[in-house]
């Protein structure tokens, strides 16, 4: 089953219902069928980031038994990120027509076929070559799974007649990649009664797969957890692989994965599945693509890296509501969540925003703005590209988004993941360096009415003139100086390639933990190997304040200061320069404490010697601050 599904409650909290209604709809179907922070970091970020840390040591330690990548035991799957279509997001939906026969009853063979043959024809000459089936393969429209012999799904004979390798041969008749979908685990309803033998390993029963007490995994606690200590776990994740690969798939998603999935402690450490499974593929000899659902805890992005070739960083993008999606639940959601994963995508393995419903304008529940807004950062962030639309009926604006080669590029090219060069408020500037030294940059505006956005070269480290490329409107926009000012619509976005030709940016840098500084409150001095000098000052809350003294400039001006910072959770910080009274700026995380990363911010600063504060306040908790970096000129 997916990530979460089902309609909300009427009056509950639309994240809540559509998270709770999936677990208590799955539970009620299976039950008739028998890390360390450093000093740096307050108490508060301390609890979060080690929340699994001490319970996950043994399942981790089972999963360390393979050591190669995911990328290099399936032959470069993953190179870049994958693009194609899933059946999810209409399955999951309430528009009219979509799901006649009952909730999530559009998944069917017909339907899978009519979307192969649609996709084939407009979509695969731009790269989207996945055809991927999500959950209720193997249920009727009442939610009842069937199992074969030997406890492994079996497709429903209504939903798929002719089988699920019949329907991956006609995919790959038309030159597409077919992926199927699972939860972790030992599903209840396959446990039997404890003696439903295992394929292809003698002796071996579903009592031997799993614990002994029937404890619960997954981000619905469907599946009983698999005991790996027991040989027979492994056999029984090979005998799955080996019937996908029989099948012909090329794609696996396994969701409910945790730590992750809403889920933390013993039980919902999947590690060692992901383990079991990367071991299992590379033994059918197919290569097929792992991808791991949902909002995976970051602590153990290494692992995931290791195990799989992918991996959701968020909950579902769907609205489960009349539309596809709706703005606010929940695409608004991933300019806040995806800053943290910028470091941890790379061939082979890549941060997962899940579903781009850009394509059926009405359907998708969405503004032109919005659906340009939507596909920009998805691109940018090297997202897989992979719809969720009807593709029978894709309107104009629809495929001039899915189909603009110069974005559909900056998603598959081999630059870094960009992250945001400001702090992220309503309008937000992010970019990345490509390896010829121009830079994506793309603007947004996430207010509910129009404001301009400015990205500044100094934020990137140049100034002078650029040359500047709009990618969505496939213009070259000639040369701008020192910046570029948009007026951009409620929601909206722009899109461009920067081709610095001017000059690198001048700078000085200032230590946080210099001792010409004045630390106030709980503020002090601590190690950070990352860190320039290995120093940098933490503590910075409930009152902890850190003040840049003597920070020096030729003449007045309004000058972009880079501010290098470690945060493990986006934070909030106001900062001034000399006796300003100050903004309150939201740091976007850089995904532990451990990790440093950049953003700008404008202040005004006198000729002369100037202070530069950053100040928690009373309740507040403040990024971690390493250095910053003034421009020695306006």
């Amino acid at each position: 089953m997916r990530s979460s599904s089902y309609q909300a409650l009427p009056g509950a909290p639309a994240g809540f219902a559509r998270r709770t209604i999936r677990a208590m709809l799955v539970l009620a179907v299976t039950a008739g069928l028998a890390t360390a922070v450093t000093a740096a970091a307050p108490a508060k970020a301390a609890a979060t980031a080690s929340t699994t840390a001490a319970s996950t040591t043994a399942a981790s330690a089972k999963a360390s038994t393979t050591t190669t990548t995911a990328a290099d035991a399936t032959s470069g799957i993953a190179a870049k990120p994958y693009m194609g279509w899933s059946s999810w997001s209409m399955q999951s939906s309430s528009y009219p027509g979509l799901n006649p026969n009952g909730n999530y009853s559009y998944l069917t063979e017909a339907n899978v076929l009519k979307q192969t043959d649609a996709l084939a024809s407009k979509l695969k000459q731009y790269g989207y070559d996945y055809v991927n089936i999500d959950a209720g393969w193997w249920m009727d429209n009442n939610w009842k799974p069937g199992y074969d012999q030997y406890g492994r799904q079996t497709p429903d004979p209504v939903r798929f007649p002719s089988g699920m390798k019949s329907v991956a041969d006609h995919i790959h008749s038309k030159g597409l990649k077919a992926g199927i979908y699972l939860p972790v685990g030992l599903e209840k309803g396959a446990y039997g009664d404890g003696k439903v033998p295992i394929w292809n390993a003698p002796g071996c029963t579903t009592a031997d797969v799993v614990y002994p007490d029937l404890r619960t995994t997954n981000g619905w606690d469907s599946s009983y957890k698999l005991d790996f200590d027991n040989p027979c776990a492994q056999k029984y994740i090979d005998s799955q692989a080996q019937m996908f690969a029989d099948w012909g798939y090329d794609f696996l998603k396994l969701d409910g994965v945790g730590p992750g999935s809403f889920k933390s402690g013993d039980n919902y450490n999947n590690v060692a599945d992901v383990a079991a499974w990367h071991k299992a593929i590379a033994a059918t000899g197919r290569p097929i693509h792992l991808e791991l659902s949902w909002s995976l805890d970051i602590a153990h992005a290494a692992d995931w890296k290791q195990y799989s070739n992918g991996w959701r960083i968020e909950t579902d993008v769907e609205c489960y509501c009349n539309t596809l999606v709706t703005w606010e639940n929940s695409v608004n959601d991933r300019w806040n969540d995806a800053p943290a994963w910028s470091n941890k995508a790379g061939p082979g393995g890549w941060n997962d925003l899940d579903a781009i419903d850009v394509g059926n304008g009405a359907m998708d529940g969405l503004t032109k703005a919005e659906r340009q807004s939507y596909m920009t950062l998805w691109a940018i962030n090297k997202s897989p590209l992979f719809t969720g639309d009807d593709l029978t009926k894709l309107d104009s604006y629809g495929v001039s988004l899915l189909t603009n080669q110069e974005v559909i590029a900056a998603d598959q090219n081999t630059s870094p993941v960009a992250r945001p060069v400001t702090p992220v408020g309503n309008q937000q500037v992010w970019g990345t360096k490509n390896s010829d030294g121009s830079y994506t940059v793309a603007l947004f505006n996430l207010a509910d009415s129009p404001a301009s956005v400015t990205a500044n070269w100094a934020s990137f480290g140049f100034t002078g003139h650029a040359s500047v490329r709009d990618l969505w409107n496939k213009q070259d926009l000639g040369n701008y100086q020192n910046k570029i000012t948009e007026e951009l619509p409620a929601h909206g976005s722009r899109l461009f390639t920067i081709k610095p030709g001017g000059s690198q940016l001048a700078t000085t840098s200032y230590e946080a933990e210099s001792p010409n500084n004045t630390l106030s409150g709980g503020a002090s001095v601590v190690g950070c190997a990352a860190c320039s000098d290995n120093l940098k000052v933490g503590n910075l809350y409930l009152g902890g304040k850190l003040q840049f003294n003597d920070i020096t400039v030729k003449k007045d001006g309004i000058y972009t200061v880079n501010v290098a910072y470690v945060s493990g959770d986006p934070r909030s910080v106001t900062v001034y320069s000399n006796s300003g009274n100050g903004t309150s700026l939201k740091f976007p995380s850089t995904g532990d404490w451990s990790t440093v990363d950049t953003v700008s911010v404008q202040l005004a600063l006198k000729a002369g010697s100037n202070t530069i504060t950053f100040d928690s306040g009373s309740s507040g908790y403040a990024p971690d601050i390493d250095k910053i970096d003034v421009p020695q000129s306006v």
